[in-house]
């Protein structure tokens, strides 16, 4: 695999390895490729988009790091979450002794082609074809934070295009088909299970063209066996799966279902179809929402902002921040506080899946606004569209063939369709959609949210251009919400109000937890580290501590929770996992660095990180300056005493569990060695450092003599608690009876300074 194909593979492109070398393409050409030289390969506009963008971030990079060690495919497993996806056509057998053997390999290719269309919307990875059944994964090669989600979406629209397929290749089934013939059935169906765990996956098995990444683990079987028990053009997902993807779908429970393989009653669920919950924070909601903490002066704002625009002078709120941070909730508490006001409410949710689906916010909020029902048929809905204009005292003539045609709603002889260009069409669409609200804003004053805005498409964001250039005029708060990443064209507009959101300060963190636990106190060791790890953000702090409660590590003692043994490291919520490995997938290139740099810790030195990595000094340069225009790290000091430090303690973490435990203590041991032989000052001041890696890497030999020498050095600095945890450490991977000894007479030694004498006898 040469360094473009291995570069495609990285950014989940590798479909377009062949045309690119078709044309002679390589990783030195790619970065001159533009739009249109795309559009000459035949590409589609939504990869387009994601090719440039990767390209764009390939050209900012050193031309000789492009083909360093950190940016070619790594073999190598890792450990991550995954969401399985088995999709199996029903009674392919029966279909196999009927068919001639180049109808049925025809319906195969035909089967398998339309599931793939499907499964790479959602950006899912076609593991491997099995004859009549497909296995996807979503979350590798490369996470997304919806990855349980995408693959649901993608199961529906299979089982949503089985009657095209059907009516595509019924030809080819024509003796099939025949009631004469012994197949009970006529058509094609498909069964899909869906599972989501933990699972090492990469390890490329099989040679040339047979070759796949493996998922070894629970969860690929789990998906399978609840694909078998699945009814014909049914879902049925795992509780992991139904607890990720929440109010999303609407569900049947499925209980006690006993399979192959698994031991004891598995609970699982049907997926009945997509919920008509319209964001993506009212299905988190569905779950309760913890009451807000500290951020009264944001709504505070947005309520001053609202005022102004009441009097008619139209006002602009663009609020900005992390993902997890708040936004959406703030908007919840802004919204409730004006609920008994007599105001028109308009709300456009921007979708990662619709980014190539022009307006597609605005025909969603008008199916909304409309009321329209899935059994409405067209004359249903044409007449709920033209009832809520005559409301708003809009000429129909004008309106209705605009707006019937954006809903995809025919209407007959009634209102022909204009019959204009297609630039001169979208033009008038984007006018006739600015009537429109012009009009409620006339009625009353208007609240307009626009969520997601880092996915919107191009056709919406004419639109609020649109909008943002008349409010001046209009009765009319707009508030858009985007994550950092996004740079919004509109910040020095006059009306535009910036307002980006901050992490929560410790004491806001403290009250958030207090209010996750009904104002129990946690024990101050766990709360100690629930601030560190979630490092202001309130997703973060909601999902951990609702994680640590449901643990089983405390008990409830009625005003406070107490701990029922030793604190163990914090797991990730599986909530927040996809989201964090999406981090650093997006950054796939330099990820290995990322990695290496967890294993040293939250902290560390640019120094370190050179002394222990492979790569050159200018290749590493390259990759802590990606890893900091990602917001992933933070860097401070002048060369060469730089230090770096992780944003996020999760991310962090996130870097580090991803890495399988044979990598680990190869990382270990090489830090271990780089201080033990470059940094003699930083060993000798700091032999616990050196002791945690020696036992990270599984070399209790090295550790002990390190944990011993801090314990010494801890006693003789009078701090007896840590040397006793040093001591300890000591007796839990020695074997030796005379490391043994020595750490027991150690650990009496500072049992008598705090006055433990029976424990020290």
């Amino acid at each position: 695999m040469n360094d473009l194909a291995r570069w495609l593979k990285r950014i989940g492109m590798d479909q377009y390895a062949d045309v690119f070398a078709e044309n002679a393409v390589d990783l030195e050409t790619v970065v001159e490729l533009v739009d249109d030289d795309l559009k000459e390969l035949d590409i589609p506009l939504g990869h387009r988009k994601k090719l440039l963008k990767a390209i764009g971030e390939l050209g900012s990079q050193d031309p000789t790091t492009r083909t360093a060690p950190q940016a070619t495919e790594s073999s190598e497993a890792e450990r991550r979450q995954l969401t399985v996806m088995f999709c199996d056509l029903v009674e392919f057998t029966a279909l196999a002794q009927e068919l001639d053997p180049e109808d049925l390999n025809n319906l195969t290719r035909a089967f398998q082609d339309t599931c793939k269309t499907a499964i790479e919307r959602y950006e899912g990875y076609v593991a491997r074809y099995m004859g009549d059944g497909i296995l996807v994964y979503f979350g590798y090669p490369r996470a997304h934070e919806d990855d349980a989600e995408r693959a649901v979406r993608a199961a529906l629209d299979v089982i949503q295009v089985m009657p095209q397929l059907n009516t595509r290749i019924g030809p080819r089934l024509r003796t099939w088909q025949d009631p004469s013939c012994s197949h009970p059935g006529n058509e094609l169906k498909v069964r899909v299970g869906i599972a989501t765990g933990p699972v090492v996956v990469g390890n490329l098995i099989g040679e040339g063209a047979s070759q796949e990444s493996a998922a070894a683990g629970e969860t690929p079987n789990l998906a399978a066996r609840l694909q078998s028990v699945a009814e014909p053009n049914s879902i049925v997902i795992s509780d992991s799966t139904h607890e990720l993807t929440g109010g999303r779908f609407e569900y049947k429970s499925v209980d006690g279902l006993e399979l192959k393989g698994i031991s004891g009653p598995v609970h699982a669920w049907h997926v009945l179809g997509e919920s008509k919950i319209g964001s993506r924070f009212e299905a988190a909601a569905m779950r309760g929402l913890t009451p807000l903490v500290g951020r009264d002066e944001e709504i505070g704002l947005l309520m001053k902002r609202w005022e102004q625009a009441k009097e008619g002078d139209g006002q602009v709120v663009l609020l900005s921040g992390e993902a997890g941070v708040g936004k959406s909730r703030i908007l919840e508490r802004f919204q409730k506080r004006i609920k008994s006001e007599n105001l028109n409410r308009i709300l456009f949710y921007c979708s990662p899946y619709h980014q190539n689906t022009a307006l597609y916010p605005q025909i969603d909020q008008l199916g909304r606004a409309f009321r329209f029902d899935q059994n409405d048929d067209a004359t249903v809905k044409l007449d709920k569209l033209t009832n809520t204009l005559v409301k708003l005292n809009l000429p129909l003539r004008e309106s209705v063939p605009v707006l019937a045609s954006l809903l995809s709603i025919p209407t007959g002889e009634a209102y022909p369709p204009l019959t204009l260009p297609p630039d001169e069409a979208k033009i008038k669409t984007l006018e006739v959609l600015m009537t429109v609200i012009e009009a409620m804003a006339i009625q009353n004053p208007v609240v307009m949210v626009v969520e997601d805005v880092h996915w919107v498409d191009t056709s919406t964001r004419e639109l609020l251009n649109l909008i943002i250039d008349r409010i001046p005029r209009l009765q009319m708060l707009l508030v858009v919400t985007y994550r950092l990443e996004f740079e919004a064209p509109w910040s020095s507009r006059g009306q535009v109000t910036v307002l980006t959101l901050n992490r929560l300060s410790r004491r806001e963190t403290v009250a958030m937890v207090n209010e996750i636990t009904n104002g129990k106190d946690l024990p101050q060791e766990l709360l100690d580290q629930i601030v560190a790890k979630t490092d202001g953000v309130p997703l973060f702090v909601e999902e951990l501590t609702k994680t640590i409660l449901e643990s089983g590590l405390l008990k409830d003692a009625k005003t406070h929770y107490e701990l029922t043994g030793p604190i163990p490291p914090l797991a990730i919520p599986a909530s927040l996992q996809d989201s964090l490995m999406a981090r650093l997938d997006r950054l796939a290139p330099v990820k290995e660095v990322a990695q290496l740099a967890a294993t040293i810790g939250r902290n560390f030195s640019r120094e370190l990180l050179l002394a222990v990595s492979d790569l050159s000094e200018s290749e590493l340069e390259s990759a802590l300056s990606q890893l900091e225009k990602a917001e992933l790290i933070y860097r401070y000091g002048l060369h060469p005493n730089v230090t770096c430090q992780f944003k996020h303690a999760l991310v962090q973490d996130a870097a580090y569990e991803s890495l399988l435990r044979s990598k680990r203590h190869q990382y270990h041991s090489r830090i271990a060695q780089v201080l033990e032989e470059d940094f003699p000052e930083k060993a000798q001041a700091e032999p616990a450092l050196l002791a945690h890696h020696y036992t990270a890497a599984n070399l209790p030999k090295q550790a002990i003599g390190y944990w011993l020498k801090s314990a010494e050095l801890l006693h003789h600095q009078g701090s007896a608690d840590m040397s006793m945890d040093a001591y300890r450490r000591v007796l839990d991977i020695a074997e030796d009876a005379e490391d043994r000894c020595e750490a027991l007479i150690g650990l009496a030694g500072n049992m008598r300074l705090t006055d433990e004498y029976e424990a020290a006898l």
